[in-house]
């Protein structure tokens, strides 16, 4: 077998890809998480990757899950909690263009 063709590296391959997503898959993995739609999080992650640096994507894609009901407003009262300005400002704002259709 050649070494191309190695499970090994195969799966190392694997794995190294896996761990390559993009700031704004992560950005919208950690807002499904934190308990918003799929559309909404693919939305605000879209608009909000431009907007924010990768620390600030990182402190709001680590958000805690979302625990019972999850709501938009609860979504962005954990956000408030984080302290900066430009978090809460930027995901306010993409949340309210995209519920309304504009994001």
């Amino acid at each position: 077998m050649t070494a191309a063709g190695s499970p090994t590296l195969v799966l190392l391959a694997v794995a190294l890809l896996a761990g390559c997503a993009t700031p704004e898959t992560r950005l919208r993995e950690g807002l499904v998480d934190a308990g918003l739609s799929e559309p909404m999080a693919a939305c605000m992650a879209g608009r909000m990757v431009d907007r924010l640096s990768l620390i600030q994507l990182r402190r709001i894609g680590d958000l805690p899950r979302a625990r019972g009901e999850a709501s938009l407003d609860g979504f962005l009262h954990r956000v408030r909690a984080l302290g900066d300005r430009e978090i809460l400002a930027v995901s306010s704002s993409s949340a309210a263009l995209c519920a309304a259709g504009l994001g």
